[in-house]
């Protein structure tokens, strides 16, 4: 499953380290954080996705405590 979800991140750095920590979770299939667009995409197994969201808005919220992603 791949989605795509809007948010409010404050730099481009933010959004570079919140993609690398994301994407250090295996079962993580593909993720892109883009600053410019504001947008987070996200793919995992269908079987996994709701747990791997859960962790990437965690890994959000590490890295940029004031960011947010709407769900």
């Amino acid at each position: 499953m791949k989605k795509s979800y809007e948010m409010e991140v404050d730099c481009a750095n933010c959004a570079r380290k919140i993609q690398e920590a994301i994407t250090k979770d295996p079962r993580v299939k593909f993720c892109s954080v883009n600053f410019i667009s504001q947008k987070m995409t996200l793919e995992a197994d269908d079987s996994d996705f709701d747990e791997v969201l859960k962790m990437a808005v965690d890994c959000v919220h590490k890295v940029d405590p004031d960011c947010e992603v709407m769900i």
